[in-house]
């Protein structure tokens, strides 16, 4: 079991590397203007929950995460892959990992990017092979329907490639991906839960995207060295055909993504306002922004021809830049000044709000919804009067989650800690009640945490039991494995008035965001209908080879223990197509199929239809044997592919 240690009482153990972590980080931010948090206890704030209370505390709740042997949990949590370019499965509140989805990037396991059907949504090359091998998940959000999760779709980002790609929460499988134009560094991503003019359209139609790096447009080798032709922009994609509806360009850039409940807002916070292209430059300004939009103007603004495009798309670009935005009746866009170098812009499930976390500010800044609305329609007249509160929370803040009770939780990224604030005190506080106490409560977490959720909280039926936290450095949480060391994912118990540390899970960098959500909002489907794939071998005496010129095609069924074809024969040079579909409707009987020497491996889930295409370019016998235990008679499941010289 993991404690936390209380550092406010004398004598209480503060672990050397921390200090060296937190010193270290601050130390190098100081110099780009990191504003110095005052007063840590933020109004009154208890000290970071110690040993002895989360030891008093844990009991019940540690034993909820260990789940008894067949026991399920009670939560699916949908986490970001990092590196590795995929989705993960988890059971929450145990943190066990149960599946990875394959997106951007190939996957051994299942053959993702080496199945014709993968490759077709992955994107190829002229010559048949992928256009990319590599991606860089960092965020996941769901599709809603009456503000809750409806356990359609989610999605997540390719930051290195601009990619999107959509999963289908019915089989747990990507089937869509899109690459973004005139972007560069897709970050922040989250889709809209309402229409903004149709009140009948209570579900996601849109996913928003956010670039942060700027780059020239027409981004054509001819502006390189002019940083005033930088641009970046936020771009809308359509939920269903997952085509690209339209972008605006901004001042600035995007980094994270909020969306209202009513479907009418959209926002991303921004860290270079100053469309700086140099370190130094981005961090010049004492403030920044997070800009809104206003989703019902621009999409008239496009049926309206009040466009451009650039290079060969033809998505229209609208301008959304603070010069043609001045008149509020008209604006397409809303400029809300937020301290320096902003991380992060989540919205509270009451709608009221949302909330930026300062990062290089020790503040969480709290922007009232129906204000923003009120300086579109004219109402106000400064933008920045729909700030209710600005508070100081600890240093290094983040990212925000909630609890339904009117509580914020945010990761504090140089104090190691998450900060429990209740908004509503906040916000008297910020208006000039100086007695109100809005800071709850503390809880070191270890190291460097980045992202955070809580259970439902980005829905209307946040629930307050479960948050997990993402932390950067592990150090000394788990056994040595060399220099890479792996990262930590933690678990809360927030049920309480004091958060509770009850586990620690190594994984694998470098994940990120995460959604969790009640398993009653899935249905998942644990065996195919054969119908879902146009080219499946529905009868075992379709099995046979067919040849066109040098194009031979091999069809295939399998039925544990046995492939319908013992062997099949072409000649050198050909084009091969095999297509193999398995005909077992046993739920988890998966059959894989691997070529000897010819690098091929894929698998075939009850009634999946899957196929692959190479060129036969070595003669001889070459096994071909399935990779997924099926059967006791496992090891005798095998083909011969004859190549004739």
């Amino acid at each position: 079991m993991s404690h936390s240690t209380d550092r406010s009482a004398p004598g209480a153990e503060a672990p050397s590397r921390r200090r060296f972590l937190n010193t270290a980080a601050a130390a190098s931010l100081a110099g780009v203007g990191l504003a110095a948090c005052t007063d840590k206890s933020g109004a009154g704030s208890a000290p970071a929950a110690s040993a002895a209370d989360a030891h008093a505390a844990t009991g019940g709740a540690a034993n909820a995460t260990h789940l008894k042997p067949g026991e399920l949990d009670t939560y699916y949590g949908l986490w970001s892959g990092g590196h590795t370019g995929d989705l993960r499965v988890l059971g929450m509140p145990s943190g066990r990992e149960l599946l990875r989805i394959p997106c951007f990037v190939p996957d051994a396991l299942v053959g993702w990017g080496q199945t014709n059907e993968s490759k077709k949504v992955m994107g190829t090359r002229a010559d048949g092979s992928l256009k990319y091998t590599v991606g860089d998940t960092h965020h996941t959000h769901a599709s809603y329907k009456d503000g809750n999760y409806d356990g359609r779709y989610a999605w997540v980002n390719d930051k290195i490639n601009a990619r999107i790609a959509r999963i289908r929460l019915d089989y747990f499988i990507c089937d869509k991906i899109t690459e973004l134009p005139n972007v560069q560094g897709f970050h922040g991503i989250f889709p809209d839960k309402a229409d903004p003019v149709d009140p009948k359209i209570n579900y996601t139609t849109r996913v928003f995207c956010g670039a942060e790096f700027a780059i020239p447009l027409p981004n054509n080798g001819k502006d390189a060295d002019k940083p005033e032709a930088y641009r970046s922009l936020f771009t809308c994609v359509d939920a269903e055909s997952m085509e690209v509806r339209w972008q605006v360009v901004i001042d600035g850039n995007c980094d994270l993504v909020a969306t209202s409940y009513d479907g009418k807002l959209a926002a991303t916070n921004q860290y270079n306002t100053e469309k700086g292209v140099h370190y130094p430059d981005m961090m010049s300004a004492e403030r920044d922004a997070c800009v809104f939009f206003n989703v019902a103007r621009i999409e008239q603004a496009v049926k309206d021809g009040k466009f451009k495009t650039y290079g060969d798309s033809k998505v229209p670009v609208v301008d959304g830049t603070r010069k043609s935005n001045e008149d509020p009746k008209t604006a397409l866009t809303a400029y809300v000044s937020v301290p320096k170098n902003p991380h992060g812009v989540n919205a509270s499930p009451d709608a009221k709000y949302f909330i930026c976390a300062g990062k290089l500010s020790p503040t969480a800044t709290v922007i009232e919804l129906a204000k923003v609305l009120d300086w579109f329609d004219g109402k106000l007249d400064k933008v920045d009067s729909t700030i209710v509160a600005e508070v100081e929370i600890g240093l290094g803040p983040l990212h925000t989650a909630f609890d339904g009770r009117g509580n914020a939780y945010t990761t504090l990224f140089l104090d190691s800690q998450i900060v429990k604030w209740n908004v509503d005190a906040a916000i008297k506080f910020h208006a000039g009640d100086k007695s109100a106490k809005y800071v709850v409560d503390r809880l070191d977490v270890q190291y460097q945490p980045g992202h955070l959720n809580a259970s439902q909280s980005e829905t209307r039926m946040a629930d307050g039991k479960w948050l997990a936290v993402g932390c950067k450095f592990s150090k000394d949480r788990f056994l040595p494995v060399g220099p890479l060391h792996a990262e930590n994912e933690q678990i809360i118990d927030i049920s309480g008035e004091k958060m509770v540390l009850i586990a620690d899970h190594p994984v694998r960098g470098e994940p990120h965001d995460f959604v969790i959500f009640k398993r009653e909002l899935l249905r998942p489907k644990q065996i195919y209908e054969m119908d879902f794939f146009p080219h499946a071998v529905k009868d075992v005496k379709e099995s046979g080879v067919t040849r066109n010129g040098k194009k031979v095609t091999v069809k295939l069924a399998s039925q544990a223990p046995a492939y319908t074809l013992p062997e099949f024969t072409v000649k050198k040079g050909d084009e091969v197509t095999i297509i193999l579909t398995n005909h077992d409707k046993v739920e988890d009987l998966t059959h894989g199929f691997a070529i000897a020497k010819y690098g091929i491996n894929f698998i075939v889930n009850p009634q999946e239809t899957a196929s692959v295409t190479f060129t036969a370019d070595k003669a001889g016998v070459f096994w071909c044997y399935c990779t997924h235990f099926c059967h006791a008679l496992h090891l005798e499941m095998r083909s011969r592919m004859i190549v004739e010289a």
